[in-house]
């Protein structure tokens, strides 16, 4: 018997999504795909999107695919001219009915097509309902036909229902409607996508698991753990492990796809053409599928495999799943010209026909003139040990931004600080106080973002002119009072009221002002969003402006 407190329990358990109607939610998503996308309409009376152009595929092989929905954009993201005609979507991770499909194919054969193909992912649910549609469509005269899409490399030893169709499926819906498009017929298309298909790998890893709407996550993994080759519905992997470097990951997975004693592999040997298909499965941001495209291209490009082009972003998901997975594509110039023609499928990307390999990514920035001047370097050492000091305050600086901001001012003082780390190891320092400073405003220049950057920059460069000649305790304080006054608004308290005093004494008193910051209200960045009862921690960029002016006093002590 469900008691409240057990209701209370699960209810808990079950994710939160933004939804209206668990039961009504597929329907309301296609809804808004048709009504965002002039070129897409639904079938009345069934889950079914198609072209609203039938009549532009009269003469031609229409092209049908789909399966449960979840997957978005899968599948009815690709309909468009030069790829699918329709998609049937079923609810969340269950096939359509065989009725939908059969409405779908009988609408594009009365419409005009050639033929019907359809493009159906290797599910035992999937594989049943299409056929059941195929079997019935013929008795009515119609010329139509199957594919089988089963990309997984993950079992080394597929069980009797064969591999599993996965992101791999989206290459066969780009090839195969090019080929429509171009007026190919039924039989040629179905036998070039059968012998395609050996030329598909896909594997994945996950982080965290999905939830269909409405019930509890489909599987556990505990914390710090990740499984590898998931299907995309939560189906097991075949191994867990610690979560590891982006590196290791990629590498781990091409390893796998690529294994000859796996009898699901992907051949693959240098010289080899591949497209790749960086796909999210759903939560993972984009910085992170970014990190993962080039570790892959990378990866394959060491085995000497060359990357023409790379698909990045989410072509089919699995809710809200975080992981993803690769898919290669092994093709000749052929294959690449049908890869690369035209759609207008609102979910296929932008691609660029360039090589990925082969091309050079960089542009040589304008080489400054190198200043004539002395060199210094006695002082690097103590200079070091000042910029390691700074690094020591990341996770407290980190700690305070948290109140207030995104928690990275610590991190954003850390790159800036790494960065005059590596200058000091391959440069020399210049002997004039006022040539560093401006060396200094151009390291955090190129390497430190934010709003403190900017600022610094600032402070920098117009504290540098005042240094040139002399570097006594009186040509500080004036350093110090042009760089403030350049920032206009000061980043800190401590620096606003303390610039006419003698140096020592400011750099002192730097810990006062910054301890002062916690009763002032910010006027600009984002602290300036979060109410003030909020804010009772200092301003991290006045710590860090102290823990900065404290280095300066030690170094000038040494």
């Amino acid at each position: 018997m469900l008691t409240e407190k057990s209701y209370f329990l699960w209810s808990e358990q079950v994710r939160r999504k933004l939804l209206n109607s668990v039961e009504k939610c597929v329907d309301e998503a296609l809804e808004g795909l048709v009504r965002s996308n002039g070129g897409l309409a639904l079938l009345r009376g069934h889950r079914v999107v198609l072209r609203s152009d039938l009549e532009s595929i009269k003469g031609k092989v229409a092209l049908l695919s789909g399966g449960g929905s979840g997957h978005e954009p899968a599948h009815a993201g690709y309909i468009g001219v030069g790829m699918l005609s329709g998609a049937v979507a079923g609810a969340v991770f269950a096939s359509p009915p065989p009725g939908s499909v059969l409405a779908a194919i009988l609408t594009l054969w009365k419409g005009g097509a050639s033929g019907v193909l359809l493009i159906v992912k290797n599910y035992t649910g999937d594989r049943l309902n299409f056929g059941i549609a195929v079997e019935q469509a013929r008795t009515q005269g119609v010329h139509v036909d199957m594919v089988i899409v089963a990309d997984d490399c993950a079992f080394a030893q597929p069980s009797k229902a064969g591999r599993r169709g996965l992101c791999g499926t989206v290459f066969i819906h780009k090839i195969a409607g090019a080929l429509a498009e171009k007026g190919c017929p039924l039989d040629e298309i179905v036998a070039r996508m059968n012998e395609a298909t050996k030329n598909i790998g896909t594997l994945g890893v996950s982080l965290s698991p999905c939830s269909v709407p409405g019930c509890l996550p489909s599987f556990q993994l505990p914390p710090g753990e990740m499984e590898l080759g998931l299907g995309i519905h939560g189906e097991p992997g075949i191994k867990r492990s610690k979560v590891a470097s982006a590196d290791e990951v990629v590498k781990t997975i091409i390893s796998h796809m690529t294994d000859s004693s796996n009898k699901s592999h992907l051949s693959l040997k240098s010289g080899d053409k591949v497209v790749l298909c960086v796909n999210n499965l759903g939560a993972l941001s984009c910085l992170e599928i970014a990190v993962v495209s080039k570790v892959a291209i990378h990866c394959l490009e060491e085995r000497g495999v060359l990357v023409v082009r790379v698909m990045s972003g989410s072509f089919m998901t699995s809710l809200e799943m975080g992981g993803m997975s690769l898919s290669l594509m092994k093709v000749d110039e052929e294959m690449l010209r049908l890869f690369d023609a035209k759609t207008t499928a609102p979910a296929w990307p932008n691609l660029s026909t360039a090589s990925v390999s082969g091309r050079n990514m960089f542009m040589k920035p304008e080489e400054k003139p190198a200043a004539a001047s002395d060199n210094y370097n006695e002082g690097r050492e103590e200079t070091e040990r000042q910029i390691s000091i700074l690094l020591e305050h990341q996770e407290e600086l980190n700690a305070l931004d948290r109140a207030a901001g995104d928690g990275d001012c610590g991190s954003t003082h850390a790159l800036v600080a790494n960065a005059i780390q590596e200058w000091l190891h391959t440069s020399r320092i210049p002997g004039n106080f006022g040539q560093l400073l401006a060396e200094l405003a151009l390291l955090v220049q190129q390497s430190m973002g934010g709003s403190s950057g900017a600022l610094y920059c600032l402070f920098l460069s117009a504290a540098a002119p005042h240094l040139k000649q002399n570097c006594d305790g009186a040509a500080w304080a004036k350093a110090l009072h042009a760089g403030t006054e350049a920032m206009k608004r000061s980043v800190t308290q401590v620096l606003a009221e303390h610039f006419q005093s003698e140096l020592f004494s400011f750099i002192l008193e730097s810990d006062l002002g910054a301890e002062a910051t916690r009763n002032l209200t910010a006027r600009a960045g984002r602290a300036s969003y979060v109410a003030s009862e909020h804010l009772t921690q200092p301003d991290p960029g006045a710590i860090a402006v102290a823990a900065i002016l404290k280095a300066i006093l030690n170094a000038l002590k040494a």
